[in-house]
């Protein structure tokens, strides 16, 4: 009798391990369902679609109808009428946008059997500046220093420096900063790229 209620536990316990193990799965699987969701829409997102955070929408157009309200208040003497804020981001009147020549250039790669071959390189890209700051006059100026220095760089990479979009956030920063070091101003805002090819 002893060996029956025995063997019965012993039959039990790997049905709890068992059972255990795929609580434990499922369970992992929910927390890396939510870990994705949150990361696709964001925290804010999530918070936003659960309810528990305020839309800065919201926020936003109050807070714009109470310094409406506090201008309003004022006595209004040679003050002229409010004109909407450009958003963030957005270009102004004052960010200019100048387009470079095409730049070909040859860089390396790398084939399937390890060979070292060369492919060539197509961009046309296009600088926005802002005109306001100091320094944004010299950018027209420079213009073909600014090509050359451009051609330097590009010739310096090889094909897998230019994958996904690591290789064109890294291009573009670059890229960047040269404009800023050679125009001798923070007037360059961001490269626009139009086309790139490798081939």
């Amino acid at each position: 009798m002893a060996d029956s209620t025995g063997t019965s536990q012993d039959a039990e316990t790997p049905k709890k391990k068992t059972l255990l193990r795929i609580v434990a799965l499922l369970l992992l699987c929910v927390v890396a369902l939510a870990g994705g969701f949150v990361a696709s829409v964001g925290p804010q997102g999530a918070m936003k679609l659960v309810g528990l955070a305020d839309d800065p929408e919201d926020e936003a157009a109050t807070s714009g109808e109470d310094a409406a309200e506090d201008h309003a208040a004022g006595d209004g003497h040679g003050a002229a009428p409010a004109t909407p804020a450009t958003p963030a981001g957005l270009p102004g009147e004052h960010i200019v946008v100048t387009p470079f020549q095409e730049i070909i250039v040859n860089i390396t790669a790398t084939t399937a059997t390890g060979r070292q071959t060369t492919r060539f390189l197509k961009l046309n890209l296009a600088l926005a500046y802002d005109n306001r700051v100091s320094g944004a006059e010299n950018i027209e100026s420079r213009k073909l220093f600014l090509r050359d220095s451009f051609q330097e760089y590009l010739r310096q990479l090889n094909e897998n420096d230019l994958q996904g979009s690591i290789g064109l956030v890294r291009l573009k920063s670059e890229l960047l900063r040269r404009a800023r070091a050679i125009s001798d101003s923070d007037a360059p805002q961001e490269f626009l790229i139009a086309d790139l090819i490798v081939q």
